[in-house]
């Protein structure tokens, strides 16, 4: 009987192989990065929320500000924007990242004001000693 009962799943198992499967498919579609980009998306519509890594910041070298101007010319309100704009770098402490863009949205002009982070990932140690005596409590 203990032979029959090993070789017979219990009732709301996977077997091994369906699980090997489901795991091997998993990774397969997330290493895919056109099918890791397209389900980022459709979780984002579903649930209404930002999953991080579905966009991302470009940074362009450009020879002088004529050609920097032609690049960044945007669709806006139907029309075709060009503005001059100053870009403001804030350093915090991500805990305080949040409080800061709803500060951001209460002060600043725009109707939609372009405003993001990104995580520091590397930094001189000094500095960012630095910048965490300076930022305070949480």
């Amino acid at each position: 009987m203990d032979r029959l009962g090993s070789r017979c799943p219990l009732p709301g198992y996977l077997r091994p192989s369906v699980l090997i499967c489901l795991l091997i498919l998993a990774a397969s579609f997330l290493s895919c990065p056109v099918l890791r980009t397209l389900s980022l998306q459709l979780h984002s519509a579903i649930t209404s929320s930002y999953v991080s890594g579905t966009y991302s910041i470009v940074f362009v070298n450009c020879p002088n500000e004529q050609i920097a101007r032609d690049i960044a010319r945007y669709f806006w309100n139907g029309e075709i924007e060009e503005a001059t704009e100053i870009l403001l770098l804030i350093k915090t402490k991500t805990s305080k990242v949040r409080m800061l863009f709803s500060y951001i949205r209460l002060v600043h002009p725009f109707e939609i004001p372009e405003v993001f982070s990104l995580p520091m990932d590397q930094g001189d140690v000094r500095y960012l000693k630095w910048l965490e005596e300076g930022t305070g409590e949480d």
